[in-house]
């Protein structure tokens, strides 16, 4: 990080005249949105203020000290206050007001803005949340705007208060803390994503039809998981190669070495999500098409055997109605017939229904319909 220089030394000089943001000017507005503001005066807190106001008017009073702000979901006119007191660039503010930016580290002048990515698990409904983070850190101030539920940084301010040689480091102490605990809440995601792939190469193998939507909704929250880890490596790696241009504290060098660790990890162990639901889905389509074959298979089977039963039905209905149809020629009560008289009448209907029979029944076997 930089040198820290004079806190009089870059803002705004008393015989300046008062910019719209300063007390001076500004009209009377609403209380802002203020998560936790705190002055720190060698890593003990000395007050906290309630208003953007406040602190800014008791960190002039104090320039020796370090201003923590914590805002969630500001206004612009808080962005532009807070832009104004500190000296922050439009750029930043801009990318802290729309938010929905990719994890990054970005440098203007003395100040560092940092962007992140948390997560958590939401265990009812199994899938993972994410907020985003921005930080502004300045010699003198740390501003944390946050958009969404994740992280909770008041466990973060509550470890350094417990560690005030830690906190006396400034605000780079306080960033590495930040991303220390964002990186640390990944790790219950990891967890949740992990039991989530179990359950479902269970379902996939149990032929659940519902695991393919399932397996889609995690692979797009994967998509999300990455886009926040990756750049992290990259982002902790630059910090890392200017440990000797800001004069770095070792301590803060070795609890950054540590972070990176982590993330590396945890971005490694991503990308192996992604490529397990990968291959699952892979696996899935093809115990479907499996399966779809086996009842197609089926079908045609049970369509097989349907036919044969018609064609035997048919070739028996076929040998009885031959003598059925001479059975009932020569029941019909007419006077002058042929053969009615005849002695050998009888017999040679007979003979002619065996026959008749006997041939269709050899015709059909020959055709394995019977």
């Amino acid at each position: 990080m930089s040198d820290r220089r004079p806190h009089a030394a870059w803002r705004r000089r008393p015989d300046q005249p008062p910019t719209p943001s300063s007390p001076s000017s500004r009209q009377p507005a609403p209380e802002p949105s203020v998560v936790h503001s705190a002055l720190y005066r060698d890593g003990l807190r000395v007050s906290s203020p309630t208003t953007l106001a406040d602190t800014f008017r008791q960190l002039r009073e104090h320039p020796d000290g370090m201003a923590w702000i914590g805002l969630q979901r500001p206004t612009e006119e808080e962005l532009h206050s807070l832009a104004a007191e500190f000296d922050l660039h439009e750029l930043a503010v801009e990318d802290a007001m729309e938010a929905h930016q990719r994890p990054k580290l970005e440098r203007y002048g003395d100040t560092l803005f940092v962007v992140l990515r948390a997560a958590r698990y939401l265990d009812a409904p199994e899938e993972v949340d994410f907020g985003e983070l921005h930080v502004f850190v300045g010699p003198d101030f740390l501003i944390t705007v946050r958009h969404g539920a994740a992280p909770d940084l008041s466990a973060v301010r509550r470890r350094m208060e417990e560690n005030p040689d830690l906190l006396a480091l400034g605000p780079e102490a306080v960033l590495y803390a930040i991303l220390d605990a964002v990186v640390d809440g990944y790790a219950p995601v990891v967890a949740g994503v992990q039991n989530d792939i179990d359950e479902i190469e269970t379902e996939v193998f149990g032929g659940d039809p519902a695991v393919s939507r399932r397996i889609y909704e995690l692979s797009r929250e994967m998509v999300e998981f990455q886009r926040a880890t990756r750049p992290l490596v990259g982002m902790l790696h630059a910090l890392m190669a200017g440990f000797a241009k800001y004069g770095t504290d070792e301590e803060l060098q070795r609890y950054l070495r540590d972070v990176a660790d982590h993330v590396t990890h945890t971005s490694e162990r991503v990308d192996g999500f992604r490529q397990a639901l990968t291959e699952i889905l892979t696996v899935n389509a093809t115990l479907v098409t499996q399966q779809q074959n086996a009842e197609m298979r089926a079908l045609a089977e049970a369509g097989f055997e349907q036919n044969e039963e018609i064609k035997r039905i048919s070739s028996w209905a076929a040998i009885l109605f031959a003598p059925t149809l001479v059975g009932t020629i020569y029941g019909m009560n007419f006077d002058f017939m042929p053969e009615l008289s005849w002695r050998f009448g009888y017999p040679f209907a007979i003979g002619l229904m065996g026959a008749v029979c006997v041939s269709l029944y050899v015709v059909f076997k020959r055709r394995d319909w019977l």
